[in-house]
């Protein structure tokens, strides 16, 4: 026998490096970890056995991950009214409308573990008719949730053997939206397959990556754009200072025109598109048996020259007066820590901006959370939309609706091309923003639903 080793054998490689394929893992991993983070590793790997690259990205804010992991555990391991496979079905359902392999593929292997039928892992025609009957509610929830009316919780809850009773169409809600809203956070973070998820693995030559830790050297942004980069840091700083001044100078404002503001902005957001397309063909196979009509995404809420849905008034239907008190009426505690979770993220700040310190980024944190709104149709009142235009950029604005509507498309250009001089904990940050502005959103419509149908 010959001592000739055959060099030739091509061995897989973990397909990126690190939990994000956006963020150096360096960044991630930083030394010293703070002691709320490396505690909060640990105790991911005692209760699973590993530490996902969803809790390494969100680590970077730990105020924020424990809130999650308590909502997240209460929907997928307490007692509830949905048995416990039948959750794990329904997040692949979500997060395939969104093409969102991560997700499919690590709930497959949880759906098995708690005992799921393999077959049902075959499609969507495979599972049982009650669970098939979300597809409708799931699809408009996922790409248009104001297209939700009363008569489609009435289909659910009125359909013979099939039926849905409240308390499991309230969780099955819950679940749906807060699967979608995770594969927006999968996307918009450029999260990494597991290491042992089909695909976390290919022959791949490595490629060099940047270990600085803002995003302004990555992606061909040359330094004479970094120099440009700091400048956008400045500008920003200037016209919240602007923007307070005129709060406080600024007469009374007309409901009149603060609505034209709005319907301005929302007209304005339609003009705000990528233009990266994803043809249907590339959706992996163990994805697309999960999705009835794929061609269906979302439209911008008005389009000139077509009949206009009526704008959402916040006012009219709040999570805090309406929404809060129907789900904690219909499954208890989930309503508790859903409002946890969106207060920790809405009052979430470290006081700073880029290399800034000391600075109230209340301004910009409600900017962008009624930003989200604004392109599902939802309005504030009380707020001036004008806001919005001074302090979200375009390139910040194409990310924002890119990452909630269709988040498939994102790419790494368009992360890297907002706020080029912040560091990435901020831009994780924006995306939890996100995650929770756009969960919201819809959990609003469809509880307004129910609520329509209850009276």
């Amino acid at each position: 026998m010959s001592g000739k080793v055959d060099r030739g054998l091509k061995i897989p490689r973990q397909l990126g490096r690190g939990p994000s394929s956006f963020i150096p893992v360096e960044e991630i991993l930083q030394e010293g970890v703070e002691s709320a983070q490396r505690r909060l590793f640990i105790e991911a790997f005692v209760s699973t056995g590993r530490v996902d690259n969803i809790t390494m990205v969100m680590g970077l804010h730990p105020e924020y991950l424990t809130s999650f992991w308590k909502t997240q555990y209460l929907l997928l391991r307490m007692d509830g009214p949905l048995p416990y496979h039948k959750r794990h079905y329904i997040a692949i359902m979500a997060a395939a409308r969104h093409q969102c392999s991560y997700l499919v593929g690590f709930h497959m292997a949880e759906f098995l573990q708690v005992g799921g039928d393999p077959l049902w892992l075959r499609g969507l025609q495979y599972a049982p008719q009650k669970l098939r009957n979300l597809n409708e509610i799931n699809k408009i929830l996922a790409h248009r949730p104001w297209l939700i009316t009363k008569d489609h919780i009435k289909a659910l809850l009125k359909t013979g053997d099939n039926s849905w009773s409240l308390a499991e169409l309230i969780q099955a809600l819950v679940l749906l939206t807060h699967y979608h809203s995770l594969a927006s956070f999968v996307f918009g973070c450029g999260i990494n397959l597991e290491i042992d998820q089909d695909g976390g693995h290919a022959f791949q030559p490595p490629s060099p990556r940047s270990c600085d830790s803002s995003p302004a050297s990555e992606d061909g942004v040359s330094a004479s754009s970094g120099t440009d980069a700091m400048e956008e840091v400045e500008v920003l700083m200037e016209r919240m200072k602007l923007l307070q001044e005129c709060q406080l100078e600024e007469e009374a404002v007309t409901q009149e025109e603060m609505e034209t503001r709005f319907e301005m902005e929302k007209t304005e957001s339609l003009l705000v598109t990528t233009s990266v397309d994803i043809a249907e063909h590339s959706l992996p196979p163990n994805v697309l048996c999960f999705v009835e009509d794929p061609e269906f995404g979302y439209k911008d809420f008005t389009r000139r020259g077509e009949q206009t849905p009526p704008t959402f008034r916040a006012q009219d239907y709040t999570w805090e007066d309406h929404g809060y008190s129907l789900i904690n009426r219909l499954y208890p505690d989930v309503g508790q820590l859903l409002d946890e979770k969106f207060q920790v993220v809405y009052n979430l700040t470290y006081n700073t901006i880029a290399m800034h310190s000391g600075v109230d980024t209340s301004m910009l944190r409600r900017a962008i959370w009624n930003y989200v709104h604004c392109v599902f149709g939802i309005r504030y009142d009380d707020y001036d939309y004008r806001e919005v235009n001074q302090l979200l950029e375009r390139s910040l604005k194409v990310y924002i609706k890119t990452v909630a509507c269709y988040p498939e498309k994102t790419t790494k250009r368009m992360y890297t091309h907002f706020w080029r001089h912040f560091k990435h904990s901020e831009k994780v940050h924006v995306n939890l923003l996100l995650l929770e502005a756009r969960m919201q959103a819809a959990l609003l419509y469809a509880l307004r639903a129910i609520t329509r149908y209850m009276t």
